[in-house]
This record gives structure tokens, sequence and C-alpha cells, in this order.
């Protein structure tokens, strides 16, 4: 309580001397965009304003990191016009633009009034809490000071200090109000507005979403190619090899033997058919993933793995199976990658629900490290893990450790 109290006080102080730079800014840049309008300088004049509007504003977003729980993010595009015209146009019709200009117009007035509410408040407070130290330094004829009556004696020097004391939590509790409501306001202007949220986000979903549909496509795809090539043609070798033995068995001769060998290695056939069918199968959507959920599949995929793995999974209920979907194959296919490149000799996999509804999933290897986070098979997986609206990191440095990491929000 104490810290979130002092960081509010440095949040409020900071303030004046950005008020002060906000306020000159401001002025400075529309008296000069204003005279300059006329002229070919008044695009550079108005990119130069902006700029340093921005640069500002960009500072009070850190400063209300010293409140805000996160960060407040920044709405400019990340790619401007070539042409000064082209991108004072473009500042000119970006929302943010006018949002970071109406703070900081606002700003140097509202930090006065709220810091110079909070200074005065905390000082009166701690004065009186400490008016037994210093009250005697008082002359004796100001003691009678409508200001200072209350200290001209021992007893009131006492009642003085407790009344400090006792008020002390709630000036605190004023200094952190106020320095709250100036850090949510500053994230009401600064941050990106509605529009441009909805704008962004429809993007980000038309890309994941085209990016799950093409995953989609060539997972079909490879699935037909495994079936062709593989379970089919070891079905046909098996077709051919009865039928053999079928009609070695019909001589009842010397050659019952041979067929009792073709039947042998027919079986051998459909036993390998059946294996590789089941992993197709476990492939595209494992059947303990729906009969036991997240929790019992991981179970036996770490049980079944060569390597020693210590597992943290916390799930306090069923998941939705996309979810479930995407989680499975993610560790599946890390666990993988670590038996064929890492030279590891132990795994950690943590799979938790934070808070927040997200669930997390985190892979690491005590392996050799230098994973390429680019590479085709990590694409695949953060492409189905941002189909989700999900992230998906790799951290894997020279000489190891390697790091999986992914979080999907579980309202689907």
């Amino acid at each position: 309580m104490v810290q979130r109290t002092v960081r509010s006080l440095q949040y409020l102080l900071l303030g004046l001397a950005a008020g002060i730079g906000a306020l000159v800014t401001v002025v400075a840049g529309v008296t000069g965009c204003a005279v300059l309008a006329v002229t070919h300088l008044g695009a550079p004049a108005f990119l130069a304003t902006t700029s340093a509007m921005r640069r500002l504003a960009g500072l009070e977003r850190r400063r209300a990191a010293l409140i805000l729980p996160t960060r407040i993010p920044t709405p400019y595009p990340a790619a401007e016009a070539s042409v000064a015209s082209g991108r004072a146009r473009k500042r000119a019709a970006h929302p943010a633009t006018w949002r970071d200009m109406a703070w900081l117009t606002i700003l140097f007035p509202l930090t006065v009034l709220c810091a110079v509410i909070a200074v005065v408040a905390l000082a009166v407070d701690l004065a009186a809490l400490t008016s037994p130290a210093w009250a005697w330094a008082l002359p004796v004829e100001r003691r009678g000071d409508p200001g200072f009556m209350t200290v001209a004696s021992p007893g009131g020097q006492a009642v003085t200090a407790l009344a400090g004391l006792v008020l002390l939590p709630g000036v605190a509790w004023v200094v952190r109000a106020l320095a709250t409501g100036q850090a949510h306001l500053a994230a009401e202007l600064l941050a990106p507005g509605r529009t441009q949220q909805l704008t962004e986000r429809t993007d980000h979903l038309t890309r994941t979403r085209s990016r799950a549909i093409d995953a989609q496509a060539a997972e079909l795809r490879r699935i037909e190619r495994d079936l062709h090539d593989g379970a089919q043609a070891r079905i046909v070798a098996l077709g051919m090899t009865l039928a053999l033995a079928e009609r070695r068995l019909k001589t009842l001769g010397p050659a019952a033997d041979q067929a009792r060998a073709d039947l042998a290695a027919a079986r051998a056939d459909v036993n390998t058919a059946l294996d590789e069918l089941r992993h197709l199968v476990r492939g595209i959507h494992p059947p303990i993933l729906t009969d036991r959920g997240l929790d019992g599949a991981l179970t036996a995929l770490l049980a079944d793995h060569p390597l020693p793995i210590t597992s943290d999974i916390r799930l306090p209920h069923r998941l939705a199976p996309p979810l479930e979907a995407a989680a499975y194959f993610l560790i599946a296919e890390a666990l993988t990658n670590i038996t064929k490149h890492a030279h590891a000799t132990t795994v950690t996999v943590t799979v938790h629900i934070r808070s927040d509804g997200t669930l997390t999933v985190t892979v690491t290897d005590d392996g050799h490290g230098g994973a390429d986070p680019n590479g085709s098979g990590v694409t695949g997986l953060r492409r189905r893990i941002e189909a989700l609206d999900g992230t998906l990191t790799l951290t894997s440095s020279t000489g190891g450790p390697t790091t999986v990491h992914a979080e999907i929000p579980c309202a689907l």
C-alpha cells in the first residue's frame, strides 16, 4: 500500500513537468502550423508538431504504467507514406492524432490541480502527525494564530498527531485516487479507439482464419497422401499375399508349409497396417482426447515418451474441443522435435489456466538449442494457435534450453 502511494505521488509530480512540456508543444505547434498553413511549409510543420506530440504521448503512456497494470498500447500505424503531404494527410485523418492533442492540452491544468491537492493534503497530514517534533520551534506570539492553536500545548500536540495518524490512510487513498483517475483518463484518450481496435481485430482475424484454412487444406492433403501411399498400399499387398496363400493351400501338397509361411507374413502385414491406421487416426484426432479430455490424453502421451518428463498439468474443467486438440498437438509435435533434434535429457511440460481464462502451454527441454523460430514445423503450429486467437513463441538460444510457450484464450 505504501509503495502504491509513493508511485502515485511520483506519477502526479512527474505530471507537472510533463504538463509544462505538453503545454509548450501544443501552443507552439498549433501557432506554427496556423502561421505556415498558407505556405509550402504547412505540411512539414504539421508533421513536426504531430511527431513531437507523439513522442510526448508515448512518454505519457510509459508514465501511466506506474499506475495501470498494463502499458497503454500505441495506436499509431506501423507504416506511413513516404511523401510529406501524404504523411500529413494520413496523420490528420487518424483519430489518435487529435486524441493525443486533446490529452496534451488538458494535461497541464489537470496535473497542477491533482498534484496541488495531493501535495497539500499529504503535507498538512504529515505536519499534523509530526507536530510534537516541531511545535517547540514556533515563536510564542505565533502559537495563538488560528493555524497553530492546536499545537499550542502538549495536549493539543498529542491530539493533533493522533488526528494526523488517523487521517493518514484517507489522505493516502486520496493521493492514489487522484493518480488512478488521471491514469485512467490518459488510457481513455491515448489508447486506440474502439473503432481502431475493431478494425485491427478484424484484420488480424481475417489473416489468422485464412492461415487456418490453408493449414487445414495442407493437412487434408497430407492425410490423403498417407492413406494412399501407406495404409492402402499395405492392404493391397496383404490381399495379394492372401490370394497366393489360398492358391497354394488348394494343392494340399508339399507347398502347404510354404502357404502357412505366407499366411504368417500376411498376418504381420495386417498388424503393420492396423498400427499405421491407428497412428494415422491419432494424427487426425486421438480417441483418448475425446474420451478422457486433455489431461488424460497428455498423461498417456507423456507416459509413452522415452525421455523423463516432469509435468505440471492443472485443468479444473474440460476445454472446448478445438482448444484441447491445439494444445495436444502442440505438445506432441514439440516432444517429437525434441526426440529427433534436441539431444535433450529432460523435458518439462506445464499446462495451466490462468485467472483471466487463458490456457498456457509450455514445453521446455535441456537440449543443445538453436531451433529456428521460423521453421516450417513451428510456423505450422503457430498458425494453428493463431487461428484460435492465441500466440506461440519459441525461445532457443545456442546451448539451450529450448522453450515453446503458447497462450490461447479459452472463450471459444
